[in-house]
């Protein structure tokens, strides 16, 4: 059988060669994981070439199982977003060890192909008010962009305002704020790979300005050694544990949901009601890849919405993730070049995938107060109190109270209920 065949390319309306040209422009344009996860989990203590290989493999075995199996168009890589609430809230903020955070992405993963073999996501899927939905996808851009605009150090912290304005007319903020701007120039002018072109540009521009430090091109892969299989279990019964579990698979869930909705509409590839085809296969590529990803030592995977640059190449089927994966695995030989790019060259990437998950806020009900404080209380607490997990909690909390003491109870169904017990419990508890 031919891959043509296989992958039924011509009964896509599709050509090989066009699939191949469209699995290439999904990874240019999401090729800047590669320096953004490593940069961002190292902030909890991970070993940053550990991360890169963990981040190539776990990425090229999930695009496998979604080209190979669900045979649809997407890619799958550590999700942004999840991996800053890794490392700066629950490693950080939280101050659990790295070990801990991989352990909770761990089961998560487990959890995740459980739901997906007993067909629970629905019943989650379904459980989540619309409005909330839209908000945890806002408010998390938001805490993104507020992360990278602190790693540049544009924003700083300040002991009357909290935090105010930084020196950005030198190092590395004046460099970011260029890198931000060039990227946002070629994002208008429709430059495919903007991220990616951006960020290697500024990491360019850093090289007389003594910030990026070159080390090579090419070299075998960094051993994954420090962060292989390095599970702490000894917290597993704790709320914290159930707490961090949770927030990983509810954004792990609507994330990838999201993104196979959007992107199989997109591609004119979904069921009239809008549900991507082979959604129980898409889904356990996530809960394996992010399974997988944690043992190696990474942060939850997602499917990316970078795919839908591989769509409008025209890439219909998993030709187009399969061509995907296979340059994530040459680029496993890249690391030095990777590893070079300067936290103030991935910032602007930070802020601008803030900006892109600024969308949902449009579908989100403002006229009606039960569904529009909760959301707006979910959005603003998660960069504020810089937490994903508070503003989930504290938006839901809302949503309940608000809707059942508003007379719309017929809204709340027992699972809402449930999720508001488990949250009063945790802050009763501390």
């Amino acid at each position: 059988m031919t891959l043509e065949k296989f992958f039924g390319v011509k009964v896509a309306g599709s050509t090989p060669r066009t699939e191949l040209l469209a699995g290439v422009t999904t990874f240019v344009t999401m090729a800047y994981i590669l320096a953004v996860n490593p940069a961002i989990l190292s902030q909890a203590g991970m070993d940053s070439g550990a991360v890169f290989t963990a981040t190539v493999v776990a990425t090229v075995i999930a695009t496998l199982i979604m080209g190979l199996w669900a045979k649809l168009p997407f890619a799958l890589a550590p999700g942004m977003g999840l991996n800053a609430f890794f490392a700066l809230v629950v490693c950080l903020a939280m101050k659990h060890t790295w070990q801990f955070a991989l352990t909770a992405v761990f089961i998560e993963g487990i959890i995740f192909i459980l739901l997906t073999l007993f067909n629970v996501r629905e019943a989650i899927v379904n459980a989540i008010p619309a409005g909330l939905k839209h908000a945890i996808g806002v408010g998390i851009g938001l805490f993104i962009a507020f992360v990278g605009l602190q790693n540049a150090g544009i924003i700083v912290k300040d002991e009357a305002t909290l935090v105010k304005l930084g020196e950005i007319t030198s190092g590395g903020a004046l460099l970011a704020l260029a890198g931000l701007l060039i990227t946002a120039v070629m994002l208008a002018r429709r430059v495919k790979g903007a991220l990616l072109l951006g960020m290697l540009i500024t990491t360019v521009i850093g090289l007389p300005l003594g910030i990026t430090r070159y080390a090579g091109v090419v070299s075998l892969p960094p051993s994954m050694a420090p962060t292989f299989l390095q599970f702490d279990f000894s917290e597993i019964l704790s709320v914290e544990m159930v707490v961090v579990v949770f927030t990983f698979l509810f954004v792990d869930i609507f994330d990838t949901l999201g993104t196979l909705v959007g992107v199989s509409v997109k591609a004119g590839i979904a069921t009239p009601s809008g549900e991507p085809p082979r959604l129980k296969q898409a889904f356990m590529a996530d809960a394996v890849g992010t399974t997988v990803g944690a043992a190696l030592g990474t942060s939850t995977l997602a499917a990316y919405v970078e795919s839908a640059a591989g769509v409008a190449e025209g890439g219909r089927t998993g030709l187009t993730a399969v061509v995907t994966a296979g340059c994530f695995a040459l680029a496993l030989f890249f690391s030095p070049l990777f590893l070079a790019i300067p936290t103030a060259a991935t910032a602007p990437v930070l802020v601008l995938v803030g900006v892109f998950m600024m969308t949902p806020v449009k579908d989100i009900d403002l006229g009606d107060y039960t569904e529009a404080i909760p959301a707006f209380l979910c959005i603003v607490t998660m960069p504020l109190a810089y937490s994903v997990a508070e503003g989930i909690a504290l938006g839901m909390l809302a949503y309940v109270l608000i809707n059942l003491l508003g007379g719309k109870r017929k809204k709340l169904s027992v699972a809402m209920y449930v999720l508001a017990a488990v949250f009063i419990i945790k802050y009763l508890i501390g």
